[in-house]
């Protein structure tokens, strides 16, 4: 059975008169969380495309970047993505009850940020109306303003990047401490951990880029380059 199945199938209930949180619910435990991170992404994106007032080609191929999305499944993932824009429920509600389903698992609300993200700059602009919606959702997701901003700083070319953001570290720190901090990243970041948590494949693959970053940013720090940087 296919992802999107399962997650049509989950979402059938919405029909039957349940709830968006008892859906969630429903959906706590794996395998099944692999598709309650699927559809969080889906909705919120879907919510985020009104910020701009268009749905554009790149968006959707944004989604199938990170989805994966077999032909065969393209008409079931366009009915979700249809099904979540057009709710009536509010994006802070849907966002708040994400940050519910995942209130024990704070790094799977930054997957979900890094693929929102992901999806904002698909078309290569940032609009004012995506950057309220994304640090708003950062805000419910309990997201400190220093995480939003190394977020945005990977993300968005002309936001202001230094390598200290990008770690969500101060210059002013002692290096061995900024050190200890971004190793702390990479071990989060790095497959098997991610794996051992139960998040889905579909954040693993997004994690790639946030371990090149932040790898980049610590060599900018230490001033070398290479494996003898990135000597964990």
């Amino acid at each position: 059975m296919s992802l999107w199945t399962r997650i049509t199938e989950a979402l059938s209930a919405l029909a039957a008169g349940q709830s968006l949180s008892e859906v969630f619910d429903t959906l706590r435990a794996p395998p099944e969380r692999t598709v309650a991170f699927a559809i969080a992404v889906i909705a919120l994106g879907a919510k985020m495309a009104k910020a701009d007032g268009q749905v554009t080609r790149d968006e959707v191929t944004a989604f199938r970047e990170v989805f994966q999305i077999a032909a065969e499944d393209e008409a079931g993932a366009a009915r979700v993505f249809d099904l979540a824009r057009t709710d009536i429920a509010g994006y802070q509600d849907y966002a708040a009850r994400i940050q519910k389903m995942f209130a024990n698992d704070p790094q799977t609300l930054c997957d979900l940020m890094e693929g929102l993200f992901h999806i904002a700059m698909a078309d290569g602009f940032y609009h004012p109306g995506e950057n309220e919606f994304l640090e708003e959702v950062s805000r419910i997701f309990g997201q400190t303003p220093q995480q939003f901003q190394a977020l945005r700083a990977r993300f968005v070319p002309d936001a202001p990047r230094d390598p200290y953001t990008v770690l969500g570290v101060s210059p002013d720190m002692p290096r061995d401490e900024i050190r200890k901090h971004w190793r702390k990243l990479v071990r989060e970041t790095h497959p098997d951990s991610m794996m051992a948590r139960g998040v889905p494949e579909e954040a693993v693959r997004l994690a790639e880029k946030r371990m090149i970053d932040i790898n980049r940013a610590w060599d900018e720090i230490s001033g070398c380059s290479g494996h003898a940087a990135r000597h964990v």
